[in-house]
């Protein structure tokens, strides 16, 4: 059989509403098809949501916080820290060391706040600003999103 000849069946078979097509030539036998497709209705599937503590080898729901309750305590003066990325709050270095910051602490522009740990990195998380810390919105060892509030520092 020919090479161009089967190329040029392939490209009728290709361009063509057909699924296979079948010959028989000189006792050779060709048989080409094209792969069928299925097309499945997508269903939306709610995969559970837990993390995992590194640290402590637990597992929690995901919390997040009521922003209801976030937007009636800000002001002019309180500046809001958000998430930068998905991942799990850690208020310190490890489960033994002080925590960055506690409620009541000054801080200034650029130390570090937190920890978020994402896909086994930590990140260190530092303030825009400084100020006093009025309020740390998540608990250590939960699940932030992308942009959620952290914590609220009062501006100096």
């Amino acid at each position: 059989m020919d090479l161009k000849y089967l190329q040029k069946l392939i490209k009728m078979l290709d361009s063509s509403n057909l699924a296979e097509i079948e010959l028989e030539e000189e006792g050779t036998k060709i048989k080409l098809s094209k792969p069928t497709q299925t097309v499945l209705a997508a269903q939306p599937v709610q995969a559970p949501q837990y993390i995992h503590d590194v640290h402590q080898h637990l597992h929690a729901p995901v919390a997040k916080p009521e922003k209801a309750e976030v937007k009636e305590e800000l002001s002019e003066n309180l500046y809001e820290v958000r998430s930068p990325m998905v991942g799990t709050f850690y208020k310190s270095p490890s489960p033994d060391a002080e925590p960055y910051v506690k409620v009541g602490d000054t801080v200034k522009s650029g130390a570090t706040i937190c920890i978020i740990e994402a896909m086994k990195l930590m990140n260190e998380i530092e303030s825009d600003v400084s100020g006093k810390v009025v309020k740390i919105l998540v608990e250590n060892g939960s699940a932030v999103e992308y942009d959620q509030p952290l914590m609220l520092i009062e501006k100096a």
